[in-house]
């Protein structure tokens, strides 16, 4: 998958922190990778480790015996306790060279890409999001000129978010095309309330869309994609879907591709950051949070309509605003933090006359992986400058709720 001679395999049988053992190995100096705990010896010997970290429960015969002496390799057996050990296992019992790191990672990439496409033009749908964007750099670095970067704005972008893709990347080299559909996909979902008729909709019309551009451009035989790690473990581990992501799953038929190039699909989140750091990339994508593919139409509960999105754009700037204006580091700010539309309306009283308006929820989280997650106790004050705002400032907002559900039982987002 990389370029790296030296790779240490975390097995999963069944403990928590797999994510974190392979991380930490990366931090240490070397590369890895993380499989199921039910690979076969001959499986594990073509990969070539030369090290394995098995991650468990701890409960007896969760590990295989043969694993320790049978695959020719040093093996560390970590129960879910602390790994502390970890670097001394990959300098001292793997004798790593300890040469990997996203210097390196760069160099690589930076050769694979120009190898990998020969010449050819490549095509990319850039959201904005983290992993497009630094996906979006590093091409346009490897193969400058020759980068065809597609943003379809389908109307259900935060605040000014269009306006700052377009302004970050009209500026490197590449081929920057902004498509205006708001208009399309809004009637597209007209009246729609289910949540997971939204994402269909909106998924289908975001690839025809897509087409029609594509088109436009000629014969391109490469789709590049933000694909990372993390959604390669997830969408098919050990037989079983943790969680559905778009970008995996082979090259998508109904686009006409027919060459994948992925060159994000061996890091974890936080690696992709620092990548997009060494590239220079803008603050405001490299630490970018979370945003659903189909946008605030998942965060209207309910039909969206042009006014609910407008309130909805609003009163989210707002809170961010409130936030990154009280918290300063970014990095002491919770992992994820927006407003949400609930599609109810509240009584209320505005002027001394009585008015029935629109309840809008915050939402704050912290967590480490988005798998699981604690509501964010911000200050009072802060939040009650951001009710005041919004109620102050968003036509129809009649109310402010605090949401205080943590992941599980909730989910981080409402849809």
């Amino acid at each position: 998958m990389t370029g790296f001679n030296e790779m240490i395999l975390v097995l999963d049988y069944g403990g928590r922190g797999k994510e974190l053992a392979a991380r930490m190995i990366r931090k240490a100096g070397c590369y890895s990778e993380i499989r199921p705990g039910n690979m076969t010896k001959k499986a594990i010997k073509a990969m070539n480790p030369i090290g394995i970290v098995s991650v468990s429960d701890g409960k007896p015969g969760s590990v295989p015996r043969w694993l320790a002496f049978e695959t020719g390799v040093m093996v560390m057996t970590v129960n879910g306790g602390p790994m502390d050990d970890i670097a001394s296992f990959v300098k001292y019992e793997c004798k790593s060279k300890c040469e990997y790191n996203i210097d390196n990672y760069i160099k690589w990439q930076l050769e694979a890409i120009k190898t990998r496409t020969d010449g050819e033009d490549v095509l990319l749908a850039l959201s904005g999001g983290v992993d497009s964007s630094v996906c979006a750099a590093l091409l346009s670095k490897a193969i400058p000129g020759r980068v065809h970067c597609i943003f379809v704005d389908h109307g259900f972008i935060r605040e000014n978010e269009g306006d700052q893709v377009e302004a970050a990347f009209s500026g490197m080299k590449l081929d920057f095309i902004r498509v205006d559909a708001q208009d399309r996909f809004l009637a597209k979902i007209k009246g729609i309330e289910d949540p997971e008729a939204k994402r269909r909709i909106i998924g289908a019309e975001f690839i025809e869309v897509f087409k029609e551009e594509a088109k436009k451009l000629g014969n391109i035989k490469y789709l590049a994609q933000g694909t990372i790690y993390p959604d390669i473990v997830e969408s098919n581990w050990n037989g079983t879907t943790v969680k559905s992501h778009h970008n995996v799953g082979g090259l998508p038929a109904a686009l006409g591709f027919k060459e994948l190039v992925e060159p994000l699909s061996g890091l974890f989140k936080d690696e992709v950051r620092e990548l997009g750091r060494k590239l220079k990339l803008s603050k405001a994508f490299v630490e970018r949070q979370p945003f659903p593919g189909p946008g605030l139409s998942v965060r209207v509960i309910g039909a969206v309509t042009k006014e609910k999105l407008f309130m909805l754009r609003r009163a989210d700037a707002i809170f961010r605003e409130e936030i990154e204006t009280a918290i300063k580091k970014p990095e002491d700010r919770p992992g994820q933090y927006f407003a949400v539309h609930t599609g109810i309306n509240a009584v209320g009283v505005k002027e001394g006359a009585r008015t029935y308006g629109a309840v809008i929820a915050l939402r704050a989280v912290d967590t480490r992986d988005y798998m699981t997650a604690e509501y964010t106790q911000l200050p009072h004050g802060l939040l009650a400058r951001a009710a005041a705002r919004i109620l102050s400032d968003v036509p129809g907002a009649g109310r402010v709720v605090y949401d205080i559900t943590s992941k599980p039982p909730g989910t981080i987002e409402f849809e």
